[in-house]
């Protein structure tokens, strides 16, 4: 089963649900997929060693073969390519590496170089959980290159679970899309239950199946509880605004580790998140 934590901003608690759920189950996989800045081994502390860079093909024009016939500009939509009345320009930074352009070009004046975006990590061997992460180059932009490379380790014969990025845009469909259900972490303040609402919009138009955990219970009014339960949305969890969990964080540490009747409480809501799959149930649309 892949279970994605995602929500429609940051600073809800992804990392804290996904890394202590992870560290609850045994024979799982977690995988950092906040490929910009990643985090969750700051409180792993894994030994890491690199698997695979990310590359991604880029166009290179023969400006002695190129007819300028405008074939690959107009076929781009990306606008990596614009042509121009002597030269053909290529930005490579906004280069999807789809291989259309030098499919298209009828003079051949077209070869594919590569563009390193950034390098798939995982801990050493025997380390529970099993533990991979995607590290974005700086100052790159092609994020969702780097997750899919990513969830290609995913092995289906164990439990996956996904610390997404925040946000409802590209990068967070990349993460959630192809996962068995979808575990939104909200907060009870205007924000979250504004942004929340934006990524129950998403996982609707995905249609992934999705329940929500409310962090920091009891810091704010009960709008995302009234909602939920309006809405037909089970609320797996809730994780109350308490300053002992708040230092574990501060300290590096997660609270299950230290706090260990949370252990039994994780469980319970891994077991209601199959019970809902099993009985095919998913939030109203």
């Amino acid at each position: 089963m892949k279970i994605a934590f995602a929500s429609g901003k940051g600073g809800t608690g992804k990392t804290t649900v996904s890394l202590n759920l992870a560290l609850a189950l045994s024979d799982v996989q977690l995988f950092d997929c906040d490929v910009e800045e990643p985090n969750c081994n700051l409180f792993l502390g894994f030994e890491l060693e690199k698997v695979e860079d990310v590359i991604c093909s880029v166009p290179v024009i023969d400006p002695e073969k190129c007819s300028l016939c405008r074939r690959c500009s107009d076929f781009c939509r990306y606008n990596a390519l614009a042509a121009l009345p002597t030269k053909v320009l290529v930005f490579p930074s906004l280069c999807h590496g789809c291989g259309g352009c030098t499919l298209l070009c009828p003079e051949e004046a077209i070869r594919e170089s590569h563009r390193f975006l950034g390098l798939i990590e995982k801990a050493k061997e025997g380390s529970s959980p099993e533990f991979y992460r995607g590290l974005l180059n700086i100052g790159e932009t092609m994020v969702s290159a780097v997750i899919k490379k990513l969830q290609k380790h995913i092995d289906d014969r164990k439990t996956a679970i996904i610390d997404a990025p925040p946000g409802t845009a590209c990068p967070v469909i990349a993460s959630i899309e192809d996962m068995d259900y979808c575990v939104l972490v909200t907060e009870s303040t205007p924000f979250g239950f504004h942004d929340l609402k934006l990524a129950i919009d998403v996982v609707r138009a995905l249609k992934i199946p999705f329940g929500v955990i409310i962090n920091r219970y009891g810091l704010g009014g009960s709008k995302v509880e009234e909602y939920c339960k309006t809405e037909g949305i089970s609320v797996l969890l809730k994780i109350p605004n308490d300053r002992m969990i708040a230092e574990l964080y501060s300290r590096g540490i997660p609270f299950i580790r230290e706090m260990p009747e949370w252990n039994e409480k994780f469980l319970c809501m891994f077991e209601a998140i199959k019970s809902q799959l099993a009985g095919g149930k998913e939030a109203r649309t």
